[in-house]
């Protein structure tokens, strides 16, 4: 990062995570103050107005009269957004659309504004101060220091497209890192132009490029960690023909770039010959090349936590070793909701300066217009739906996010995102939750000594209640030598992790299918995701689906049922 730049950003983002914490301390004045400013800008707006926020003077009367609505009663006013109609949902202009990932269902869409992004930025901020304070705690006992500096990326930020009034829209990492494109390329380990590149490997490829002619990057970051994997993946596979052009100047011929970005990266292109061959020496005694190796002074990696996070985070240390691993922000299109204070942990602090938040207990799940709890009424172990109201122009808004109230910074609860309510596997009434099923699998893995490359649980089709049909790929090179094991143990693990499913299993509910799936298996499932329209950087695999044709034509390697399960 430029020398003059880097002083820049740690001390802003040391004042401003000094000025969150203070805040934690009184979240709920920060939180009347954040929706008293809301409603006095947003209430000339035609929604503000059908809702009568210019009237609205206490939590309470925000509550009793804006009612918990889904997104189906904000599309048409979505729609009328993007066709450039002003003052409907936010009094600002519009800037940009974010675009929802469209994996759980439909793709969503979020006005952005300079105001909105504003109040996002305020976590973002304070993440980074947290991050700047933590690296430096975690450096002590540690044979180096940890630090912040060049950051590795390999996200789209290319536009998905324009409204008929010319706003852009796509997902929301690529509107952010256009928005603040100056910044970043001071940020980066590869040129902004490289991420630019619509062509998924041939961007990874050429990022890589880039970043690894610095042997100086602190870090590496992606949407998800099975991104993270990803990229992981992309370096082991391709690290002979990387070297070759790291030694040469040159692109690989199989890389498909825009002519544009083509120019402008190979303006920026030269031969590396000293670090070309320090690479080889590593792919030579190590016999591949990871992100540990390649960047000796790698402090963190950014990516989402909580959640089926897990999962893929075991397989990390492969990678990474002891490198730790960062949340950044908990953030959605929508919103941020929490601000993460530490490394290695799966809790954040809400977000008080970027939304106003209310919270819905499990006993008002099913109640139409339910009754929402404040900030400081929540309880540590207990679950609730997250409903926000932010300059986005939505109001009680509740995107379906699950979360754990951890404990509490100061007077601030401390959440993490467990599941997606919709993302629900009932064969009967059991419920079993994304949560309960990476519990799970990170349990057998760990039992059985084994890694798997991903899976996701499905219902058979032709009984009811349904058998749970559960589809594994493997890691490359890794075998299972007791598959039948392997299932017994997942019908009890499952039961000991979901009190219910143990409950139905006893009657009704069969039991569960082992389906061994052939190698490769998730990638075609990954990219059927991506000709549905998912954005190559929100990619993430569900862990469970009711749709019995999500995993349509895949070939099943082998299929292991329990003693007594006919037919």
């Amino acid at each position: 990062m430029a020398n003059l730049v880097l002083p820049l950003v740690k001390a802003y983002a040391t004042y401003a995570k000094a000025n969150f914490v203070r805040k934690t301390r009184q979240p709920l004045q920060t939180q009347e103050q954040f929706l008293r400013q809301l409603l006095q800008v947003q209430q000339g707006t035609e929604l503000g107005q059908e809702f009568g926020l210019g009237e609205i003077k206490t939590i309470d009367q925000f509550r009793d009269r804006v009612p918990i609505l889904p997104y189906s009663s904000y599309e048409p006013y979505t729609d009328r957004v993007a066709r450039g109609e002003p003052n409907v949902l936010n009094a600002d202009p519009v800037l940009y659309i974010n675009l929802t990932s469209g994996t759980t269902g439909k793709q969503k869409m979020v006005p952005v504004t300079h105001r909105f992004t504003a109040s996002l930025g305020k976590a973002n901020a304070a993440a980074l101060g947290f991050l700047l304070e933590a690296l430096s705690k975690h450096s002590v006992g540690r044979d180096r220091k940890l630090e912040f500096g060049r950051v590795v990326s390999a996200n789209s930020v290319r536009l998905q497209g324009r409204t008929e009034a010319g706003i852009e829209y796509g997902p929301v990492t690529a509107g952010s890192f256009r928005m603040n494109r100056a910044l970043l390329e001071q940020g980066f380990a590869q040129p902004f132009a490289a991420m630019e590149i619509s062509e998924s490997v041939s961007r990874h490829y050429v990022c890589l490029l880039f970043a690894l002619t610095n042997p100086a990057v602190r870090g590496l970051t992606a949407n998800f960690p099975m991104l993270v994997l990803r990229i992981c993946g992309y370096l082991d596979k391709y690290a002979d023909d990387l070297i070759q052009d790291i030694a040469a100047g040159t692109f690989a011929n199989w890389l498909t770039i825009e002519p544009e970005l083509r120019t402008q990266l190979e303006r920026r292109w030269r031969p590396h010959p000293q670090r070309a061959a320090e690479l080889r020496q590593i792919l030579e005694t190590k016999g591949r090349l990871t992100p540990k190796d390649a960047w000796p002074k790698l402090s963190t990696i950014g990516t989402a936590m909580g959640g089926t996070s897990d999962f893929y985070l075991k397989r990390f240390p492969e990678y990474f070793g002891d490198i730790p691993v960062f949340g950044g922000v908990y953030g959605t299109a929508e919103a941020n909701f929490g601000v993460y204070h530490d490394l290695n942990t799966e809790g954040c602090i809400l977000a008080i300066e970027s939304g106003f938040y209310e919270f819905v207990p499990p006993d008002q799940w099913e109640v139409d217009q339910p009754k929402t709890l404040l900030p400081t009424e929540v309880k540590a172990g207990e679950f609730y739906r997250i409903l926000l109201s932010s300059y986005s122009g939505f109001y009680r808004y509740d995107i379906g996010d699950v979360v754990e109230v951890l404990g509490f910074y100061e007077n601030t609860p401390i959440i993490a995102f467990r599941h997606r309510r919709g993302g629900l596997l009932s064969s009967t009434t059991e419920k079993t939750t994304e949560y309960h099923l990476t519990q799970t699998m990170q349990t057998l893995q760990q039992e059985f000594g084994i890694s798997l490359d991903d899976f996701c649980i499905t219902l058979s089709e032709q009984e009811f209640p349904a058998h749970y049909l559960v589809n594994i790929e493997l890691a490359a090179g890794r075998t299972l030598s007791d598959p039948l094991a392997f299932l017994q143990r997942f019908d009890y693990w499952l039961g000991e992790f979901n009190d219910q499913y143990r409950i139905v299993r006893k009657d009704p509910v069969p039991p569960p299918r082992l389906r061994l799936l052939t190698p490769g298996s998730f990638a075609i499932v990954r990219q059927r995701q991506l000709q549905r329209g998912t954005s190559d950087s929100q990619l993430k695999i569900p862990h469970l689906t009711e749709d019995r044709n999500f995993l349509k034509d895949l070939v099943v390697l082998q299929e292991v049922r329990l003693p007594g399960d006919g037919e």
